[in-house]
């Protein structure tokens, strides 16, 4: 059986979350924390931390090494990000404060430390596109970054919340950062399933694990339950049959209950919806402590 080497959320956490202790539907939970890894992401990008593998290489011999560790940094980010939600609410910290601190400590781990005034000004960048975005909806005005003042009040706000959300995530998490990436075990796997010529395949469940970044399931499911899921996707969308019929069920190869492989489908699948302009622009209103407050504020006076 495999052996869990990642804290994982237990159930009580699970079915109520924090921040839904405080009252932020679960619907809201899940976008916020999928655009926070979004910021994440983005920054990675900006920062030159992340380095995108040629899709069509993922299982060629030629590539058969560790990644970047500049690529694990974004993705170990986001999964410290994901786990720190479920032992804190989005009422106390921000999704961009706590997002910064989280790429701040992964580099740090990955042994690719950044500075932190490049950090502070690429999330100072995102964060005005995001207010541009919110101020001009239909993109009318062209998006035009004005960089902050070297001594002004911005950034020492942005550098006291960074080093206080890196503080959190480590003191929340009981200082428990280890990360486990699903990369290696995907390519064993697809070897194992005789899928490594299948190019196509190959490159659409590597996508889904990095979709998969942006939801929890690294911190609710093992590796092999997320690395299967992936795989179930790739090959139901690209009509790739493998034996699924009791009891010769490819998934029972890797210890990945069918029940769990289904539900880590289902939250990769959910963010695939179509969200309406109102659902977007309500995220990117709430991605600081504040904005939260306010509208939790406003809808319990709604309610009441």
């Amino acid at each position: 059986m495999h052996v869990d080497l990642v804290p994982l959320a237990s159930t009580s956490q699970i079915e109520r979350t924090p921040s839904g202790g405080d009252g932020i539907p679960a619907d809201l939970e899940e976008d916020l924390r999928a655009f926070g890894c979004k910021l994440i992401h983005e920054a990675g990008i900006l920062l030159k931390q992340y380095v995108f593998i040629p899709q069509r290489n993922v299982c060629s011999q030629s590539i058969m090494k560790p990644l970047d560790r500049k690529q694990v940094a974004v993705a170990t980010a986001q999964i410290l990000f994901q786990r720190f939600w479920y032992v804190t609410s989005m009422k106390q910290f921000g999704i961009g404060d706590i997002g910064m601190g989280a790429l701040y400590l992964a580099s740090k781990l990955e042994e690719c430390p950044l500075r932190m005034r490049d950090l502070i000004n690429i999330y100072d960048l995102l964060l005005q596109r995001t207010s541009h975005t919110l101020s001009s909806p239909q993109n009318k005005d062209t998006f035009k970054y004005a960089p902050m003042s070297y001594f002004g009040n911005t950034f020492y706000d942005l550098k006291d919340a960074l080093v206080v959300a890196e503080m959190q995530i480590l003191k929340r998490l009981g200082f428990n950062v280890h990360v486990v990436l699903p990369y290696g075990t995907l390519i064993n796997y697809l070897r194992v399933l005789g899928l490594t010529s299948r190019k196509d395949a190959c490159a659409r469940a590597w996508g889904y694990l990095n979709d998969a970044l942006q939801t929890p399931v690294y911190a609710l499911y093992a590796v092999p339950t997320i690395v299967s899921a992936a795989i179930l996707l790739a090959s139901r969308h690209l009509d790739i049959s493998l034996p699924s019929s009791p009891p010769h069920c490819w998934w029972d190869l890797f210890d990945a209950p069918w029940e769990d492989v289904w539900s880590v489908c289902g939250y990769v699948m959910r963010l695939y919806r179509e969200r309406t302009q109102e659902e977007r622009m309500r995220v990117m209103r709430l991605v600081g402590k504040k904005d939260v407050r306010g509208w939790l504020e406003e809808n319990a006076a709604v309610q009441s």
